[in-house]
């Protein structure tokens, strides 16, 4: 989803594989943009996991992560008109997109959709098919 502060613009969805820049839109919101069409906000549903690259230097230093990180994209819950686009790291610090230095970039690395048969194969295993290691 986007924020909803980007609404205001046209929008699609993201693919996996290709990479997005954190821009600010007219409004002031930061978001996704595709390198070729940098008017269109792209749209990052909650769960997909991101690898970011060019993480800014005081985000580096406030969050304690690097400037390339693997994140999972997530919503803040807030009033009904704050921002909610945000990510999750490693290490468990959740930061909205507009903290984030304009110009960073992202890649989607897998749906949650693409994650969901591996979960699947998971939970269906049973207790005499696990095997101590």
């Amino acid at each position: 989803m986007c924020d909803y502060s980007l609404e205001l613009y046209r929008s699609r969805p993201a693919t996996e594989e290709e990479q997005y820049t954190l821009r600010r839109f007219p409004s002031g919101t930061m978001g996704f943009t595709a390198a070729r069409d940098c008017e269109t906000a792209v749209c990052i549903p909650a769960d997909a996991r991101l690898r970011l690259t060019g993480i800014g230097e005081a985000v580096q230093q406030a969050y304690s992560v690097k400037p390339i990180e693997e994140v999972v994209m997530t919503r803040i819950e807030g009033g009904a008109y704050a921002h909610k686009d945000a990510v999750r790291f490693s290490n468990g610090r959740e930061v909205l997109l507009q903290s984030f230095n304009a110009g960073m970039t992202a890649e989607v690395v897998a749906f949650t959709s693409d994650l969901t048969g591996i979960g699947e194969m998971r939970r269906w295993r049973s207790p005499a098919e696990l095997v101590d290691a």
